[in-house]
């Protein structure tokens, strides 16, 4: 039964274009791990931020909440095999449901992992089993959809799909890992391919694609399952790729981008590194790498010149590294391996996949100045999905529930 528990009323990049205050997508406006908010705590209290709401009954899946014109989107399971989009105001109530379809039920995740792109009136995700579609948010009804595996001849991958889709201008940007097609674009409003990368054939993985501009070129970049690779944004151009080898295939993290470097990072002790793209952003060269910093589906932020991450089999710690020249500044024991996002001044580290200790970190390339940190006790199996920040709140989805949280400084 889907219950509501309101402990307190909440007083309040590339892709979709988002309002101040927003996160319509994955990791954020800009998918980076980056959140456009201000006036944030600096330190939380002993017992952590106050909790505004939590709310129950939203079903097995590992999706982040989307918000957006002010309502929060959350995809989970609304019976055995289906999956829905529960759509839950800014004080925690559920107004509706949308249901999508049917959903994976791989034993190691259930439900969804994609995360809901939010592009005004539409709403866009793909599902375990390659399901993309879009949604008129208004009526719920499924606008078109495409299953991007059977389109374009792709293998669906050991754990299922996960990425979350890139709305690009008018198109949407997907991984369907097929023959001549290990990326592809849609038109946004039919779903009819627009490009696929003609010479670029990989399987996918489960990697959120995202798009830089170097040199004045939009370069569309993301792992597939060997490899590192680019491709021109608007064309559709299979430009470069380099290979780094994780167990499996699996590729989780999206890279990051400063000054003509790509960092990329796979879990399994296979590390990361960074390639320097030459001027027109078609060739690329190792530029250095490092075993430390082992992310393995937890992300990885960029502040001022800095990545800080948390590494996988490779000491199970949060970590800093000069992105210029992968330089290792300092490795911290006491954050164990946890999503890393960033807002206002500081990072925010969600332990999983059985602590659900959430860490408040001032980032530093000196030392890590821990400021606070709480426990998730409430909702229901691993602690995976990626928080959101929102207009001076922290959601946190554990399974079947969703925690807001107050972190605006007073």
């Amino acid at each position: 039964m889907r219950t509501v528990l309101l402990l307190a009323l909440a007083g309040v990049c590339v892709g979709s274009v988002a309002m101040a205050g927003e996160s319509p997508q994955f990791r954020g406006p800009h998918r980076d791990g980056r959140f456009d908010e201000q006036n944030l705590l600096k330190s939380w209290p002993e017992t952590g931020p106050p909790l505004l709401w939590m709310t129950k009954g939203l079903g097995k899946g590992y999706s982040s909440p989307s918000i957006a014109g002010g309502k929060i989107y959350v995809p989970g399971m609304i019976d055995d095999k289906t999956a829905g989009i529960f759509v839950i105001n800014l004080k925690g109530a559920i107004e509706r449901t949308i249901p999508v379809g049917a959903e994976t039920t791989d034993a190691q995740a259930s439900g969804p992992r994609s995360t809901p792109t939010i592009d005004g009136d539409r709403m866009y995700m793909l599902s375990g089993l390659g399901e993309a579609y879009c949604i008129d948010i208004a009526s719920g009804k499924k606008i078109w959809s495409v299953n991007i595996l059977e389109r374009f001849k792709g293998p669906n991958i050991m754990y299922t799909l996960a990425e979350s889709l890139l709305v690009d201008g008018p198109r949407v940007i997907c991984t369907p890992g097929g023959p001549d097609a290990g990326l592809a674009a849609l038109d946004k409003l039919t779903g009819n391919t627009v490009w696929a990368t003609k010479g670029y054939s990989d399987p996918a993985s489960y990697c959120a694609p995202i798009i830089y501009t170097h040199n004045g070129r939009r370069l569309l970049v993301t792992d597939s399952a060997n490899c590192l690779v680019g491709a021109d944004a608007d064309t559709g151009q299979f430009l470069w790729k380099f290979e780094h080898l994780t167990r499996d295939g699996i590729h989780v993290t999206t890279p990051l981008y400063q000054d003509g470097l790509v960092y990329y990072s796979g879990g399994y002790k296979s590390g990361g590194g960074a390639l320097r793209l030459s001027k027109d952003g078609s060739q690329v060269e190792s530029a250095w790498t490092d075993l430390t910093l082992d992310c393995q589906h937890h992300g990885v932020v960029l502040v001022d010149g800095y990545i800080y991450g948390t590494s996988h089999m490779n000491g199970n710690h949060l970590v800093c590294l000069e992105m210029k020249t992968g330089k290792v500044m300092w490795t911290e024991e006491e954050v164990k391996q946890g999503v890393t996002e960033y807002a206002d001044g500081m990072l925010y580290v969600y332990e999983g996949p059985k602590r659900g200790i959430v860490h408040l970190v001032k980032p530093s390339p000196e030392r890590c100045e821990r400021k606070g940190q709480f426990t998730v006790t409430e909702g229901t199996g691993n602690h995976w999905a990626h928080p959101a920040i929102s207009n001076g709140v922290l959601y946190i989805r554990h399974g079947d529930t969703l925690l807001a949280y107050d972190v605006r400084a007073k």
